[in-house]
Parts: C-alpha cells; sequence; structure tokens
C-alpha cells in the first residue's frame, strides 16, 4: 500500500473526484473492518460500523491533516463508533434475547465468529489482534500493515509472532489442535 498515492487520492476526492473512493477503500477497508469487529465481535455490526465510518469520514475529511497516516484515522473512526455501538447495547435492554453470552456479544447463532476469531479476541490485546486480522486474515504483507498501524516493521514482526505463539498455546490447551 502506497500512503502517498493514498494521500493523493484523499486530496483528489476532496477536490470533488468521486472515482477516487474507489482506491481508498480499497486501500483501508480490511483495517476499518478489522478495527470493528474486534470490539464488536459479530461480522453483520462490524460492516454496519463500516459503512457509518466512511460516511462520517467523508463528511469531515477537512479534519484530516494530510501526510499522516489515513488508514490509521480511518481505524480510529470505526473504533470510537464501536464503543459507542457496545456502550449504547450495554444501556439497553435486550428482551427478546434469553441468553446472557448471546447479550454480550449482539449475535446470533448465524453471525457468530469462527471459534479461532473468537479465541483471537480473548487471549490477544487490541493491536495483536489487530496485526494478525491484517497480516492473515486480509492477507497484507507485514510491511503494509508497519505502514498503517504507524509501527516499525520489527515491531509488527514481533507482535505477529507473539500473537500466534500465543494462540497456538490456548488451543493445544482446548483441544483445538
Amino acid at each position: 500500500m502506497n500512503s502517498a498515492k493514498l494521500d493523493k487520492k484523499v486530496a483528489e476526492y476532496m477536490a470533488g473526484d468521486r472515482r477516487a473512493f474507489d482506491y481508498i477503500y480499497e486501500c483501508t477497508n480490511r483495517a476499518v473492518y478489522f478495527s470493528a469487529l474486534y470490539i464488536v465481535c459479530d461480522k453483520a455490526y462490524a460492516e454496519d460500523i463500516m459503512q457509518e465510518t466512511y460516511m462520517r469520514a467523508l463528511g469531515a475529511l477537512e479534519s484530516y491533516s494530510r501526510g499522516t497516516n489515513f488508514t490509521a484515522w480511518l481505524a480510529r473512526i470505526a473504533k470510537n463508533l464501536a464503543l459507542n455501538h457496545v456502550k449504547k447495547g450495554a444501556r439497553e435492554t435486550a428482551s427478546d434475547f434469553t441468553d446472557e453470552a448471546e447479550i454480550r456479544r449482539y449475535g446470533t447463532k448465524e453471525t457468530e465468529l469462527p471459534f479461532i476469531f473468537d479465541v483471537a479476541a480473548k487471549v490477544l490485546d487490541e493491536q495483536q489482534y489487530e496485526i494478525v486480522m491484517l497480516c492473515h486474515v486480509a492477507g497484507y504483507k507485514r510491511r503494509e500493515v508497519a505502514g498503517m498501524l504507524s509501527l516499525p516493521i520489527g515491531t509488527v514482526t514481533w507482535k505477529n509472532n507473539e500473537a500466534l505463539k500465543k494462540l497456538k498455546e490456548v488451543l493445544k490447551k482446548e483441544g483445538g489442535l
């Protein structure tokens, strides 16, 4: 992912070229999605939050500081929206749910995350989860993830390896491997 090209496309979008959004979306959608997914733990809500993130971000592009990390800016918006969603859900009473675990997950049987995502969300810290999801699920290279998260590539590699070790240990204990 080329951050200079992404910044150029953001500038083009701000200048009125709506076609630039396609490139912006392609470069950032996975980071935004996994940022929301980590917090809400539900695919459908993460997709809704992702859509809301782009709507809000595009409406507030003038507040983005050019030359900074646009992907991280979008991911922060997604995280804030996801946290607001969780807070709102905690305030509401869910009378149609009977299982307390289902209330905490904000999900239904159809939208539950696969087992490995569930385990990863429980045992990894937010940054490790984000790195693992971006590297191994979304298919980004560690170098690209380092750019998205504004971290040195060595840190991304180390956190990725530590996260994979944690997951392997937990899965061995639970009989998943």
